[in-house]
């Protein structure tokens, strides 16, 4: 099952003052698929996800939903369609897990419009999902930072948006939450076809649990297309300024990419 839903961008260029961030790119997210964007630190990777959410206008370009300029779009309409959990969010003081949870259900609701069974559920479910159902009644702010993002996934996943963004899930989170998350992620997608893109700075989570990998460099598109005809120690040099080596990762079948630190390099054999 795939949503159906498309999500392009077009000669698009963004930055902030006078620096471009992201000059003249062109890609598309391919339905119904797990997309992740990678990049060295600081290449536009958090601001393109932005503009594809609405949240930063572009200098030039556009970017299109199901075929609208999504910037000329009301937001609640973007909202129903595609959800967004930004890299540092921030919660009201003193607000519950619960309450913040539900504002995740904001974009369904309509004037005079009560509070439904369907709303209720939607955030049981992703409580459940998160394994922050305990937490529902504490405040955010006196939660670890691990627990607040698994909240956070919660409330992006309570807006039961066909379109997920999420710009690093899996920040403060250990390694068994990392991976609970992605795999919770790819359950998303494999069972309601939920298109998602995710920043990730972790090169191996992202072969591993994406359909298709972006690259960005230089303000641009390097490559785009499956991880494993992506991820080459030709592309991490270009991207990352590394060297490296490419194998086969024997619990996935995805590549897996070995960093070459300069004290190793005499030992790299072709």
């Amino acid at each position: 099952m795939t949503t159906g839903h498309s999500l392009l961008v077009e000669e698009l260029t963004l930055g902030y003052k006078d620096r471009d961030v992201i000059d003249s790119l062109d890609l598309a997210v391919p339905p119904g698929r797990i997309t992740s964007i990678v990049g060295a630190n600081a290449c536009g990777k958090s601001t393109l996800l932005r503009s594809m959410s609405r949240l930063l206008a572009p200098r030039s370009g556009r970017v299109l939903l199901d075929g609208q300029e999504v910037h000329r779009m009301p937001p609640k309409a973007v909202a129903r369609t595609l959800g967004l959990l930004p890299q540092s969010p921030v919660a009201p003081e003193g607000i519950t897990v619960s309450d913040l949870v539900g504002r995740g259900r904001h974009p369904h609701q309509r004037v005079l419009t009560r509070w439904s069974r369907q709303d209720d559920e939607a955030v049981a479910e992703a409580l459940e999902a998160t394994g922050t159902a305990e937490l529902a009644d504490r405040a955010v702010d006196e939660l670890s930072g691990g627990q607040r993002q698994r909240v956070w996934i919660a409330m992006a996943l309570a807006q039961r948006t066909d379109l997920l963004l999420l710009d690093e899930p899996t920040t403060f989170l250990d390694v068994s939450h990392q991976v609970e998350v992605l795999d919770l992620l790819t359950d998303l997608n494999a069972s309601r076809g939920t298109t998602i893109v995710l920043v990730l700075h972790d090169l191996n989570l992202a072969a591993r649990y994406s359909d298709h990998l972006i690259a960005l460099a230089d303000g641009g598109l390097h490559a785009a297309g499956p991880p494993g005809r992506v991820l080459t120690p030709d592309l991490v040099r270009a991207v990352f300024g590394m060297e490296s080596r490419i194998i086969t990762d024997p619990t996935s079948g995805k590549p897996l990419m070995l960093p070459i630190g300069r004290h190793h390099r005499a030992v790299l054999v072709d």
